[in-house]
């Protein structure tokens, strides 16, 4: 395998020269840089990353932490931040992190300890006194981690309230919500969406309102507990599209039919959502473009450092599909 004193020697300069070059630190002439490059193709050279580092504190690495790599959400989330790090030659690393406090923080002082430049979080367990620990910049996704801490997310509760209103449109005359965890800020913005619909209907009762935790058993076994104590429901709206999926797969369990006897809806537009029979009708997220900006707008807090903190919130979109009741003449506004 070359070094840099082949590369050196190949080009007829001195090892400080073609680190310069590498590093575009200081000044070097053209034909000289010619020369060192000329020299790096013909060796087919790769410059020692951990060196890189060490010499300007950098090491183009990015992490993302999700809390659950198991929900299609976050791969597809992942995805864009990948490509656009990618794109901007930056090594990515995705760390998952069970939701465990203890498991997130292991990562991130590993990551710090490995010069990692900056980290996209996504959290629901995290404090500002533990953030207070981390000395590199951070991009929270999907949600709100810190006031004090730039996010990308998107106008939960609106599109909840959306959510509501469409099955309203649709006819249905008893709707209940599937909702999150309770500490999660985009559960409780969603769960506040859906009351914004409900809160003065004659036929709102609190056991309506059923959590399913984000987790696929957890919502397929609160869809029944649901369903069974209330058959009077006929539309759900389900705080995310997995546990739309176990609700779907529930109802069918329970030998009702969907969208005739009951109508769901989700949130998020993953893939799988259209994927199953029937399609989920769903407030979509725009997944890849959120990723996208987290991560471009992380690389701006890397390289510049005095960066006002920043919110950015995006909107979300009705898909409607299969599982909600289609009557003629019905439309949303």
């Amino acid at each position: 395998m070359p070094t840099i004193k082949d590369v050196a020697k190949l080009a007829g300069v001195s090892v400080a020269t073609v680190s310069r070059v590498l590093n575009d630190s200081g000044y070097v002439n053209l034909e000289t840089r010619q020369r060192v490059e000329q020299a790096i193709s013909e060796l087919n050279y790769r410059p020692n990353n951990v060196a890189r580092s060490l010499f300007n504190g950098r090491s183009q690495m990015i992490a993302l932490l999700v809390p659950d790599i198991m929900n299609p959400y976050f791969p597809e989330l992942a995805r864009a931040v990948e490509d656009f790090t990618k794109q901007n030659d930056y090594t990515f690393v995705l760390c998952n992190t069970d939701d465990d406090l203890e498991k997130e923080m292991h990562y991130i002082y590993a990551l710090q300890q490995k010069s990692v430049d900056g980290i996209i979080i996504v959290s629901s367990k995290i404090s500002e006194e533990r953030l207070n620990e981390v000395s590199i910049p951070i991009v929270a996704l999907d949600r709100i981690v810190s006031t004090k801490i730039s996010s990308i997310t998107v106008n939960n509760r609106e599109g909840a309230r959306q959510a509501v209103k469409y099955l309203k449109a649709k006819g249905c005359k008893r709707i209940a919500h599937i909702c999150g965890p309770e500490n999660v800020s985009n559960s409780k913005e969603r769960l506040s969406g859906y009351m914004d619909e409900v809160k003065n209907e004659g036929w709102l009762l609190s056991s309506y309102v059923v959590s399913g935790d984000y987790q696929y058993e957890t919502a397929m076994d609160a869809t029944k507990r649901l369903l069974t104590n209330h058959p009077e429901i006929d539309g759900i709206f389900v705080a995310n599209d997995l546990m739309g999926v176990a609700a779907l797969k529930a109802t069918q369990e329970l030998g009702l039919i969907v969208p005739k006897d009951i109508s769901i809806i989700g949130f998020d537009g993953i893939s799988l959502g259209e994927q199953i029979t029937p399609s989920i009708t769903t407030m979509k997220q725009p997944i890849y473009e959120m990723g996208t900006r987290a991560a471009e707008l992380l690389i701006q807090q890397i390289n510049e450092k005095s960066i006002s903190v920043q919110h950015e919130q995006f909107d979300v979109t009705l898909i409607e599909r299969d599982s909600t009741k289609k009557k003629g003449g019905t439309s949303f506004e």
